[in-house]
């Protein structure tokens, strides 16, 4: 679309608030990392293992100022934004140790202040500020909507939507979708309707059998104060890419709130949150595409390239910092490697590597780092080898979730089990040949499925005399490393 008068007002204020943060910064080093992922990929459990290890103390080999001992003392500070709530760190770590269950999942902005007292490789005395911002990654996908029209919009939803597993989720969607005339009357009902359907299909997508992960608008799924407002109560129409609505249509009434949408929840987030960011972590739930099917790992790595595309990237200079500040740093990392033998780790990196190989091949020449990581925050499980007749198979010790189920035996939620996960392929590359290239929840019963993982409760921590107990992480160190080791040195 053409660079508006709106969108020149919209770079005018991003350069103003980037000339605030940079002499608000320059006496006081700041790091702003955003942290996001898509639906239950561990965005709070990462947030909330990161402040206890640095704040308790926590077992960071990996991570070298604090393996070095140049980390003095690492604290919590006042919320730095009065208008964005405060992430809330006490009441997750109480769920992690006390309660065992894992923290409930992002639906708004968050944000907490981590102050880090450092001696510099050189002795000087330093302090830096890291201010995490944690947000939904449906919001992310959202920003390509900025330039794009409705129709153009509508078309691509469209299109998507007739796609498999989706077209059977979109039935009655679709089927409402046909009664309606662009070109007739606006009709607040139809509309109401059309946005319902709409939106159960987005929820039917995000089930844990489909796993589809590309589901703009992202405030659909979680409206929050916004819910039943005209902002959010419109849908696709099956109307020309390159068309213009009839005034009082149907069809302009839909364009009318689409415009609002982005006017009112797209843009403020944008310029407000997204666009202040230096470095940035994408967390993602891989295994819950492996557990649905080969159209979820699909959608998995259409999702983390229209992700990708959606930020500044380069190498950050003077210049930059004043007027429009870049993320110079980005790290994907595949969550939940607890759920997996340390063997099949490095291919489960692999995985995520192929995953977003084609839109990081598109940032090479800006100068931005970008790498990919297996982790897991917390370790839920602990390995084994298990006897299979004359074979030992490597294997996870840990207590799965209440209603898990494996092989027709269905979990209590206190009883700790071995399972043998499978292994991944040495070649990720067979995994994205096709929607036949294994057998997944979306097309098959569990028992027939190539993969399955299941969902551990966190781990029992032994108390070390009054002091919380440190949490067990796989990796977590090694992202500390590349997201702010530099900013410590």
């Amino acid at each position: 679309m053409a660079f508006s008068f709106q969108d020149m007002v919209e770079e005018a204020r991003l350069s103003a608030r980037a000339l605030i943060d940079y002499g608000e910064h320059f006496f006081n080093p700041t790091v702003r990392l955003g942290v996001t992922g898509l639906s239950r990929a561990g965005k709070t459990v990462f947030i909330t293992a990161l402040i206890h290890g640095l704040t308790r103390g926590g077992r960071f080999p990996v991570f070298e100022a604090y393996s070095s001992g140049r980390i003095a003392r690492a604290h919590l500070a006042p919320q730095p934004d009065d208008a964005v709530p405060r992430f809330s760190y006490e009441s997750h770590l109480r769920a992690l140790i006390e309660e065992r269950r894992w923290p409930s999942s992002t639906v708004d902005i968050s944000e907490l202040r981590l102050v880090i007292d450092y001696q510099r490789q050189n002795g000087a005395d330093r302090t830096l500020t890291l201010d995490i911002v944690d947000y939904p990654g449906e919001w992310l996908l959202d920003l390509p909507l900025l330039q794009k029209s409705y129709q153009q919009w509508s078309s691509e939803s469209l299109a998507l939507s007739r796609e498999t597993p989706r077209a059977h989720l979109a039935a009655d969607w679709h089927a409402h979708l046909a009664t309606l005339k662009p070109e007739a009357r606006e009709d607040e009902q139809a509309t109401l309707t059309a946005a319902k359907l709409f939106t159960k299909y987005l929820r039917a997508c995000r089930d844990e059998r489909f796993a589809m992960s590309l589901l703009p608008p992202g405030r659909f799924l979680m409206p929050g104060s916004l819910a039943d407002t005209p902002a959010l109560t419109f849908a696709p129409l099956d109307v020309p890419a390159a068309g213009q609505a009839p005034e009082g249509s149907l069809w302009a009434m839909m364009v009318r709130r689409f415009e609002a949408y982005k006017d009112i929840v797209v843009r403020p987030f944008f310029r407000d949150h997204f666009a202040r960011l230096d470095r940035q972590i994408v967390l993602a739930d891989a295994l819950a595409a492996f557990n649905a099917g080969p159209e979820a790992l699909h959608d998995l790595e259409a999702a983390l390239a229209g992700i990708l595309d959606c930020f500044n990237i380069g190498r950050s200079t003077f210049l930059s910092s004043l007027f429009r500040p870049r993320i110079d740093r980005i790290l994907f990392a595949a969550t939940k490697a607890d759920h997996l033998h340390h063997s099949s780790h490095d291919r489960l990196e692999a995985v995520l590597r192929r995953a977003v190989t084609r839109a990081v091949a598109r940032a090479e020449d800006t100068g931005a780092a970008i790498d990919v990581v297996a982790l897991a925050a917390v370790r839920a499980t602990r390995e084994a080898q298990v006897a299979h007749g004359r074979d030992k198979l490597p294997s996870i010790l840990g207590t799965p979730a209440a209603g898990e189920s494996a092989n027709g035996e269905f979990f209590d939620g206190n009883t700790e089990v071995a399972t043998f996960p499978g292994d991944l392929p040495d070649d990720p590359e067979p995994l994205f040949n096709g929607t036949d290239a294994f057998r997944g929840l979306a097309t098959e019963a569990a028992e027939k499925s190539d993969f399955r993982f299941l969902r551990f409760r966190p781990p029992k921590l032994d108390h070390e005399g009054t002091d919380e107990p440190a949490l067990p992480h796989i990796r977590l160190d090694r992202a500390l490393q590349f997201l702010i080791g530099d900013k410590l040195a």
